[in-house]
């Protein structure tokens, strides 16, 4: 927010009296919300209504850390707020959203009530934000058909048309953007690119009238799970289904070779974590999140288990 002010035409002297200093702030993981908020407030002043909107649109998945991390790999554009869901404690305590399908149009609420000026404007930036992720998720020009919010309206809409691009309304009962239901289910690039590659191969290997062996299906189930776990920890019924197996099918064909769907998951999380803990950049906590678990402690305690290690340990060794 300030590098974009600094580019508007404010000077880092205009930001001396703020609560954490912008030369702390490199260094710094989190700032108290209300701290967040008045940085809205004294832009928004400073630079006129419409900045929390521009801001939006310079937002980045890279800007969202670990969420923006496993936003890449979601498999339709509407799972970003899915994963929401689990992520968003890493970035915020403040709000959440939630998602009401329709036939025709979905609607994206965003949960949080505005006791000040600057959550408001927090709001309008997040919305304006999710145009942009969604459309890089997809590779598309994906757009909202309307957005609303709670507040009243600022004097100039100039920057809220250009962002939105769709009827807006304000003073409303809630906060939230709604797309085509169509749109929302939009596959991702990533996901196309992954689970398409598998089904071409098994397409091939079918006309060609090839039974797969225990040893590939294992190899395909791993590399499946892979993916999924930033979702979280899949089950066997939404892997099979990918797969064109039931259940029962691929939970037998994994006995065939002393395994169980459990056995890769866990194969897998060790894998995936112990490559991570590698890298010094990337904290427990993402770690955490893109192996599957909702919580840093459970994580920690299922690493101990598999390496009699806490995961500090074991990165401490490398």
């Amino acid at each position: 927010m300030i590098n974009h002010a600094l580019i508007e035409g404010m000077t880092r002297d205009d930001f001396d009296d703020l609560p954490t200093s912008i030369v702390s702030m490199d260094n710094v993981q989190v700032v108290p919300a209300n701290h967040f908020f008045e940085l809205h407030e004294i832009l928004d002043k400073e630079l006129g209504p419409g900045f929390s909107v521009r801001i939006g649109q310079q937002m980045k998945m890279e800007d969202y850390g670990v969420l923006g991390l496993s936003w890449k790999t979601c498999s339709w554009a509407g799972e970003i707020f899915e994963r929401s869901e689990r992520y968003f404690k890493l970035l915020s305590n403040t709000y959440f959203f939630r998602v009401e399908k329709d036939i025709g149009i979905s609607r994206v609420f965003l949960n949080r009530e505005a006791y000040r000026r600057g959550m408001e404007l927090s709001n309008e930036a997040t919305l304006s934000a999710t145009i942009v992720v969604l459309r890089a998720i997809t590779e598309s020009d994906i757009s909202p058909v309307e957005v609303s919010f709670k507040h009243a309206a600022p004097e100039k809409l100039d920057d809220y048309i250009k962002a939105f691009n769709c009827p807006i309304l304000f003073s409303q009962p809630q906060n939230y953007i709604a797309y085509k239901t169509e749109d929302l289910e939009m596959r991702t690039a990533k996901a196309d690119v992954s689970i398409n590659r598998f089904l071409i191969e098994r397409v091939e290997e079918e006309t060609r009238g090839i039974e797969l062996n225990a040893n590939k299906i294992i190899y395909d189930v791993e590399n499946l799970i892979r993916d999924a776990l930033p979702s979280g920890i899949p089950g066997v019924e939404q892997i099979g289904q990918i797969m064109g197996m039931s259940r029962r099918t691929l939970t037998r064909r994994l006995s065939e070779n002393g395994l169980t769907f459990r056995d890769l998951i866990k194969r897998i999380q060790e894998e995936v974590s112990k490559e991570l803990l590698k890298n010094p950049e990337r904290s427990i906590a993402e770690i955490a999140f893109e192996t599957g678990f909702s919580e840093q402690s459970a994580f920690s305690r299922a690493f101990k288990n598999w390496t009699n290690q806490s995961p500090v340990e074991f990165r401490k060794n490398q």
